[in-house]
């Protein structure tokens, strides 16, 4: 039985150049694809502490180690068959490479430069990182990103959610309104959540909870039959729980979040600028007011209607 290694804190985004103390927790969860490819080995998998109920309980990972000085002097004493790296902080990746192992993906450390660079197999994410061009226009998912990383086939590997929450689905839509102070831009218009809420008529509506408490933000999600949301952690959580998604789409490049065909999303039109991937918005008008609340629930029902008859989209 190989022994792996997964480095993902969420302190960088696997293919955007960004690198924050901010955990991207959405962002660990969406790695879980690669667990399916290493689902016959002794997986250990170091995080920040932040993340570690995104993890808990999975049933691929042998080990969850949090990100700290003991676990660190850990690794580097331990001997492994494959790391993987998906962090591009520099001392990260210096880690990565110090570690004994046979075998390596993702990122590794340039002594000389002093900065993250890529194994093969990597680069072509690492220019995504680099060339914001190139991200704009790309068309494949974020998670065929990851298998191709680590040079496996992309078969519409599912996310792998370790935590299994205990609610029972309550209410037929979850309005997942608030965005992070990261990712203003990715905001709807309150105005807007509240005439959808009007036009969607009997549907019972839950407004977002949970959000102090990772375990009960996933509850919550879990407590809705389908979620309204922008491209967020929300929806990845969603997804793993096999929820039908509508997703707003604003300043991100909606290609890349495979929806498993449980999905649609509404993009913004006649903005020469998307997708801008930044926090700030120089527009007169911000992209995602041009979302109409009659668009969504058009989009809802339509999902609607799909689920019920078990049909993809």
């Amino acid at each position: 039985m190989n022994k792996v290694l997964i480095i993902k804190l969420g302190h960088s985004e696997t293919a955007d150049p960004e690198i924050s103390q901010t955990t991207s927790l959405g962002d660990v969860l969406r790695t879980t694809v690669i667990l399916h490819h290493f689902k016959d080995a002794h997986v250990t998998w170091l995080v920040d502490a932040h993340a570690f109920p995104l993890l808990e309980g999975n049933p691929y990972i042998h080990r969850i180690l949090s990100y700290d000085l003991s676990s660190v002097l850990q690794l580097k004493a331990e001997a492994f068959d494959i790391v993987v790296n998906f962090e591009k902080v520099p001392g990260l990746c210096a880690l990565a490479d110090s570690i004994n192992a046979w075998k390596r993906y993702g990122f590794r450390f340039d002594a000389a430069a002093g900065e993250a660079k890529a194994y093969d197999g990597c680069e072509r994410v690492f220019t995504l990182c680099k060339d914001p061009e190139v991200k704009k226009t790309h068309t494949e998912s974020w998670q065929k990103l990851l298998m191709d990383i680590i040079g496996a086939p992309w078969t519409g590997q599912e996310y792998v959610l370790g935590y299994t929450p205990k609610a029972k689905p309550a209410f037929d839509v979850g309005f997942n309104h608030i965005v992070g102070p990261k990712w203003p831009t990715k905001a709807w218009p309150e105005i807007h959540w509240k005439q959808l809420e009007t036009l969607l008529g009997g549907a019972s509506v839950s407004w977002q909870k949970g959000l102090n408490n990772l375990y009960d933000y996933i509850e919550w999600i879990q407590s809705c039959r389908t979620l309204i949301t922008s491209d967020s952690l929300g929806l990845h959580i969603a997804l793993a729980l096999r929820k039908p998604v509508v997703v707003l789409y604003g300043p991100t490049n909606a290609n890349e979040t495979y929806l498993y065909g449980r999905g649609a999303g509404l993009y913004p039109q006649g903005y020469d600028c998307l997708p801008c991937f930044s926090p700030t918005c120089h527009q007169e008008v911000h992209c995602l007011k041009t979302i109409t609340p009659a668009q969504v629930a058009e989009a809802y029902r339509t999902l609607k209607t799909a689920a019920a008859a078990g049909a993809t989209v």
